[in-house]
């Protein structure tokens, strides 16, 4: 027969158990734990493959040893030792701090610079290359903004923002920040000269709309990365320009703010909604000014860094960081030094421009342990002087 009341006392022991566990619940500690996880599970993994190694060596050594035990001990052996390469891959990796905006969606800004006309077209080209990798990779992509110049040619590109909404976009496309400078022939050479042009691009943070969801995103937070003062922000309404017929000329559909303390300047007219407009130009502006307050922070790290070791940088988002090469069709990335051979697969955004994104990963990876080693370097200086 059910004891009723013994039943219903243990299920009032258990919540308030539960309630007692979870007045000792620390967010920041839990997630402290998951980022330390990763390391503590490839560090175990090393010990155990050099333990391996060393017991290995051991017994191979022996003079005891009998031939059958030794022949198994050397194919063991051979196993581990091709294995620390990949394991010591792992633990850097493990090793480096997430960047804060990892795990975020991200937006990718393309402008064109130096080339006039053919630095336009170029644009549009990276335009496709960008949508075309989104499309192989599975991520979600939606163009937000799209200004083309004026002029004969429809697709001299002036700007475009590009939405990929994919969670930790931002950190598989942030290796594309910088100047990208194409060598080509344009169509409208006459002589066959090649001429040299140069595109931006630019790999934004996107943030969720409700900053309430996770602290680190708190909007309402003026210590944070995230926070705006809307006091700060002007906020104009003008007519559209550019294609659009009679609606162009008659809606004051098309938004501008200007974030006053650091002129950072959005405008958006892509949709005849000026609520829609604002939203997305809101939406830009946050972007922008998170990237710029981490990317000062960045900076500063990286001057004290070259004091101590003379040269531990990474190279910024004005530095030309690609070439394109038609004539030869080469692309070569001016950081981790890779050349591919093969542009138009590059630009198709199929394996091509995938082998170059990691490459640079890793060439990241190793800046950042340098970095590393420049910090605790400090550290063991300024502890010697106290």
């Amino acid at each position: 027969m059910l004891n009723i009341p013994l039943v219903c006392s243990r299920s009032a022991e258990h919540s308030k158990l539960s309630a007692n566990l979870a007045d000792f619940f620390d967010g920041k500690i839990a997630k402290r734990v998951g980022e330390l996880a990763p390391v503590a599970d490839v560090l175990k993994e090393w010990d155990k493959t050099n333990e391996a190694i060393t017991e290995l060596n051991t017994l191979l050594g022996d003079p005891n040893t009998d031939a059958e035990l030794k022949s198994l001990a050397l194919e063991d052996l051979e196993i581990s030792m091709a294995a620390l390469p990949t394991i010591s891959e792992k633990l850097k990796q493990a090793l480096i701090p997430r960047h804060p905006f990892a795990t975020l969606p991200c937006l990718l800004e393309i402008r064109p610079g130096a080339g006039g006309d053919e630095a336009g077209l170029f644009a549009f080209e990276l335009l496709r290359m960008y949508t075309a990798f989104c499309s192989h990779r599975g991520f979600r992509s939606n163009i937000i903004k799209l200004e083309v110049g004026d002029g004969p040619a429809e697709d001299r590109l002036s700007e475009a923002v590009i939405e990929i909404e994919a969670d930790g976009a931002y950190d598989i496309l942030r290796t594309e920040s910088g100047v990208h400078r194409v060598q080509r022939v344009p169509a409208t050479e006459t002589k066959g000269r090649t001429h040299t042009s140069a595109v931006s691009v630019m790999i934004l943070p996107s943030f969720p709309e409700a900053g309430g969801v996770d602290n680190a995103l708190n909007f309402d937070d003026p210590s944070s990365d995230y926070y705006i003062d809307p006091q700060e922000v002007r906020s104009e309404k003008m007519r559209a320009g550019g294609a659009g017929g009679q609606h162009v000329n008659k809606t004051e559909s098309a938004i501008r703010l200007t974030h006053v303390p650091t002129g950072i300047v959005v405008s958006m007219q892509d949709s005849r909604s000026q609520h829609a407009n604002r939203k997305k130009a809101w939406q830009i502006l946050r972007s922008r000014l998170a990237e710029a307050r981490q990317a000062a922070r960045e900076h500063e790290l990286v001057e004290l860094r070259r004091g101590v070791l003379g040269g531990v940088a990474r190279m910024g988002r004005g530095d030309k960081i690609r070439t394109y090469n038609y004539g030869q069709s080469r692309c070569t990335d001016h950081r981790s030094g890779i050349t591919i051979h093969n542009l138009d697969d590059v630009l198709d955004g199929g394996e091509g421009l995938e082998t170059v994104m990691e490459s640079v990963r890793s060439w990241l990876i190793d800046q950042e342990l340098a970095a590393l080693a420049a910090d605790e370097l400090a550290k063991a200086k300024g502890a010697s002087r106290s």
